[in-house]
């Protein structure tokens, strides 16, 4: 067996194999598709020639109050000419009364199987590790009455954890793979009886291929993500397809993602019958790279039958790129040049 071929094989064993225990952290929506898959997978962390920041805001219901939204700032980059990187996350999470808010820290490193700096063959893993703090605002909760079940008080917890992910790439092709907190938190997960649900791992796979023409001034990339949470055995997959149009002036590209969740919800409707109905969500998104800024847009869109609201989410995300190096690979792929 080759040697990068028993590295591959041992990476993928210890993933599969993992029996540790996890918190939520940082939530799981389409903005991976906006050229920031290091938000999902820290192996990612400076695999682009360039260093990378990105600022993204997600909002839903916009004329409500204390709707749920979601911000993030990241940046990641290479250690000078070395095989090793650094990133960083920052995010907040708001649904109404709960948030929490986060920062991670991530190494990673990368392995080059190819003989020359031309053909792209990589190998790479990351680490990240971070604090997150969980909150929950109770103080209105109470209208002159008393409840055991309610504290009155806003409740706050704040908890370690680590992400753990690989990536190889080879040409146009690549495939992704992480465990998000790999440890056991508490946070304030606590039902009536007591109970902790701590256990909130989620599994996460990516894969996809980019395809051009001719000219390579247009290139088309299907890719697809499965995701499973341990603790609520909810797994879900994103039917991901974006176009790139290479320009004078940059990049261009727009792509739609369907998401579908394995499992269903009970619910009873209107004669009184126990129906079952799957999380399923519509995105189409554009995005534009003009002299190393980027702008995306995504607006996601709730299709299955039993909804609060008609509303989308709608996400925004900015960034710019600098420091960057030489392009080194002779490939079409966007997620490194």
């Amino acid at each position: 067996m080759k040697k990068k071929h028993f590295i591959i094989f041992v990476l993928l064993s210890l993933f599969l194999k993992s029996n540790t225990y996890s918190q939520e952290g940082l939530p799981i929506y389409s903005d991976y598709l906006t050229d920031n898959f290091y938000l999902l997978f820290p192996s990612m962390a400076g695999v682009s020639n360039c260093t990378k920041v990105r600022f993204t805001s997600r909002k839903q219901w916009m004329d409500q109050d204390e709707s749920p939204n979601l911000q993030t700032v990241s940046i990641n980059g290479r250690i000078g000419d070395t095989k090793s990187a650094l990133g960083a996350i920052a995010f907040k999470d708001q649904n109404g009364y709960h948030s929490q808010s986060g920062a991670y820290f991530t190494y990673a490193h990368h392995i080059m199987f190819s003989r020359s700096e031309l053909d792209l063959d990589m190998l790479s893993f990351g680490l990240s590790a971070g604090l997150i703090q969980y909150k929950l605002d109770e103080s209105s909760f109470l209208s002159g009455g008393f409840d055991p079940l309610i504290s009155g008080v806003e409740q706050s917890a704040t908890d370690f954890n680590i992400d753990f992910g690989f990536s190889y790439q080879y040409l146009d092709f690549y495939a992704h793979a992480s465990v998000k907190n790999l440890l056991n938190n508490d946070g304030i997960n606590f039902n009536e009886q007591g109970l902790s649900y701590n256990n909130l791992r989620t599994y996460l796979f990516s894969t996809g291929y980019l395809f051009s023409d001719n000219s390579n001034n247009w290139n088309f990339e299907p890719s697809l993500m499965f995701a499973h949470k341990d603790g609520t055995k909810e797994t879900f997959a994103d039917i991901n397809f974006k176009v790139y149009r290479e320009t004078d002036f940059g990049r261009l590209w727009a792509g739609f993602s369907y998401r579908n969740s394995f499992d269903g919800a009970e619910y009873l409707n209107n004669q009184n019958q126990i129906k079952k109905q799957k999380l399923k969500y519509i995105t189409p998104l554009v995005g534009l790279e003009l002299n190393g800024f980027i702008f995306a847009y995504t607006y996601s869109y709730q299709s299955n039958s039993i909804i609060f609201d008609n509303g989308g989410y709608h996400q925004l995300t900015l960034g710019f790129n600098f420091g960057c190096r030489k392009q080194k690979y002779d490939c079409n792929c966007p997620w490194i040049k």
